[in-house]
């Protein structure tokens, strides 16, 4: 596990090593592929070669200098974890404080210092640790890693992970959220200083450097309301994460979720009337499943008035010796599924899978040390695609087509209307998709059942555009790439027909459920700032 000390060391360059690092990158300037370059300039001594965070600082000085002009053909050879970025936008993860969960989920893991539910060695949460859960701290730091790796920061998803966060009160998450849009616009304000209002902290993020495109808060059905997602619009979120775990209210019960099915699916009808996009998470292998009923469970996701998700992770209970199961487990009343069983299962439900929902994982990032039995592989999601291939069946969810760094002409492209009904709208999947069935972009457009479900002004007769996506390597705002998907006008094309299909059924408006920092971009398209989303007449 490399600290961040250690990290530190790593990028301090010499001045041997940035001129060596100079001569690899000429390299590549003349059509050199980059392994070959660098083996044409090893490191002294028989020491190997040059890693690439050191070709990427190189290739920034030499830019930031005036010496070389930007040139993303190099800065894509030289990135690090491109995949990181393939999906369209540069995702930061930010870690809230400790505090107490309203659940007793007897899976849930409990650590002392931590958030509910996060362990301090996983990942995303070791780097929260690292910076005492501060806000500004965690997104500055991440920003500055992000660059030093070669990875575009201009367009930025804040994903903010803690447990329950609408539990937390509100006065915390005002400030932690205004620390983050402070560290995204590169102002570190003290805290107790208040002389810029947090609209004024948001406007400004409208047209900064460091543009959020999408904000991301996880909470309980339980914990849903009109009021809440009022607030949580004025704080710019536009995406829930929210525990399902199981349809069925029995499981819910053993496992003391504190909440039943239909809680559940009256809390994504409510983030849906309002315009979110719903992220759900879905676990087998509870106390009480078994692989029968966790196949019929997966399926009851899927069926019309159900979750019915936009993207979904799936997070096989993993067995913790802090968790009550633990407990079960001694006493022979809980038994984890085996790796080929959990592989099994998994490449069966993938198959059902609509193409309007995205699987983001489907195994938590907890380190194997920390599970006592059962399933430690944590590179799950390759092995079911294995299996998958060799039974001859495909997953089509969104994150399997997406087209990421492949090249593509608009004109191959073709527009598809996935149509489809749930419990408040009609919702319409539109999407650019190549010969291949590769994704290249997408628009969500939501269509209500009933006018403005929560009675909030701005969605008064509108259809609400709740997503647009086009995916590819991130680039930055204004850039251009040949072949590649984004900034190909494929956003503006898909909310054209949004727009079409929305006069077509008769609503007067067309709403969206804008990002602070996509903000300028609707603005562009005929949208004007409403209460709590920009509209158009139309």
């Amino acid at each position: 596990m490399v600290n961040a000390q250690t990290w530190k060391e790593k990028r301090t360059y010499t001045p041997e090593e940035l001129a060596l690092a100079q001569a690899v990158l000429e390299e590549l300037r003349r059509g050199v592929e980059l392994r070959k370059a660098l083996r044409l300039h090893p490191l002294p001594d028989g020491a190997g070669f040059l890693a690439k965070h050191t070709l990427v600082a190189a290739y920034r000085r030499l830019v930031e200098s005036g010496e070389w002009e930007e040139d993303p053909q190099i800065l894509a050879a030289i990135r690090m974890k491109p995949i990181r970025t393939l999906s369209g936008v540069t995702t930061i993860t930010v870690l809230t404080k400790p505090y107490s969960c309203p659940g007793e989920c007897i899976f849930c893991p409990t650590e002392n210092n931590m958030p509910q539910s996060y362990l301090s060695d996983e990942p995303g949460a070791r780097r929260g640790v690292e910076n005492d859960f501060d806000p500004y701290r965690q997104v500055a730091s991440r920003l500055k890693a992000l660059h030093e790796v070669g990875h575009p920061t201009d367009k930025i998803e804040l994903l903010i992970l803690g447990g329950s966060w609408t539990a937390y009160p509100r006065s915390y998450r005002e400030w932690f959220i205004r620390r983050c849009f402070e560290a995204l616009n590169e102002e570190n304000r003290l805290d107790d200083q208040g002389d810029v209002s947090f609209e004024e902290i948001q406007k400004r993020n409208e047209s900064g450097r460091h543009r959020n495109v999408g904000l991301v808060v996880e909470t309980r059905p339980d914990l849903i309301s009109r009021q809440e997602l009022i607030f949580n619009r004025k704080l710019g979120v536009t995406k829930f994460q929210i525990g399902i775990q199981s349809l069925d209210d029995d499981i819910l019960k053993r496992n003391k979720r504190g909440h039943t099915s239909e809680q559940a699916r009256q809390a994504v009808a409510f983030l849906r009337a309002a315009g979110f996009k719903v992220v759900a998470h879905w676990m087998p292998n509870l106390l009480g499943a078994t692989l029968e009923s966790d196949r019929a469970d997966f399926t009851k996701l899927w069926l019309p008035g159900s979750i019915q998700p936009d993207e979904l992770k799936i997070y096989p209970c993993q067995l913790l010796q802090n968790a009550e199961l633990y407990d079960y487990w001694q006493r022979g009343e809980y038994q984890p599924y085996t790796e080929e069983q959990l592989i099994d299962l998994l490449a069966d439900i993938k198959t059902e899978v609509p193409r309007y929902c995205r699987i983001n994982r489907i195994i938590r990032d907890i380190p194997s040390t920390n599970v006592v039995a059962g399933n430690r592989n944590t590179s799950l999601r390759q092995d079911v695609a294995r299996e998958m291939a060799l039974r001859g069946t495909q997953c089509l969810c969104i994150r399997c087509r997406e087209i990421r760094a492949s090249r593509m002409q608009k004109a191959a492209l073709e527009l598809h209307d996935l149509v489809y009904r749930t419990s408040v709208s009609e919702e319409h999947f539109l999407s650019f998709d190549t010969d291949d069935d590769r994704l290249a972009g997408f628009l969500r457009l939501s269509l209500p059942n009933e006018n403005n479900l929560l009675a909030l002004p701005d969605l008064e007769d509108a259809a609400i555009i709740r997503e647009v996506h086009v995916y590819g390597q991130s680039l930055e705002v204004g850039a251009e790439q040949p072949g590649a998907a984004q900034h190909a006008g494929l956003g503006k094309n898909l909310i054209q027909k949004a727009e079409e299909i929305a006069r077509g059924q008769g609503y007067k408006h067309l709403a969206v459920i804008a990002a602070v920092g996509t903000r300028e971009y609707y603005a562009m398209r005929g949208f004007e700032m409403g209460e709590l989303y920009m509209v158009k007449s139309i």
